[in-house]
């Protein structure tokens, strides 16, 4: 089964994307801020990390480079979500080595299209 990580510190939010995508059957575990999401990295190795660029402390993107920095998790898919939309936003989260952003508000159903997307191309490679 694959393990999806959902890092968001707004519980409503870890809620509505764990329910979403838990529906296809991935083993979600989630995190309320950038330190719990390195720690479960750690621990159950998720083949998905799903991450709030605006978390407390550590952010997305702080967790992103951390993930990128680390040869063993090299095979990990990092998709960041985040209410910030501009290019530049966007840019630093390509930057900091996200496979994918997605802006919020988005559509539950694109979001777990495009974790199954990730999961076929980690199951792959």
């Amino acid at each position: 089964m694959t393990t999806v990580l959902v890092a968001d510190d707004d519980f409503a939010m870890r809620l509505l994307i764990g329910a979403t995508i838990g529906l296809d059957g991935y083993d979600v575990v989630e995190a309320s801020d950038g330190e719990e999401a390195w720690q479960l990295i750690l621990e159950r190795r998720p083949k998905i990390a799903l991450l709030d660029v605006q978390m407390g402390g550590q952010t997305g993107l702080d967790v992103t480079r951390r993930i990128r920095r680390e040869p063993s998790l090299a095979g990990m898919a990092v998709i960041l979500v985040s209410a910030r939309t501009q290019r530049a936003d966007l840019q630093a989260g390509y930057d900091a080595g996200a496979d994918e952003y997605v802006t919020k508000p988005f559509s539950p159903n694109a979001l777990a299209a495009t974790v199954r997307t990730w999961a076929s191309r980690r199951a792959e490679g």
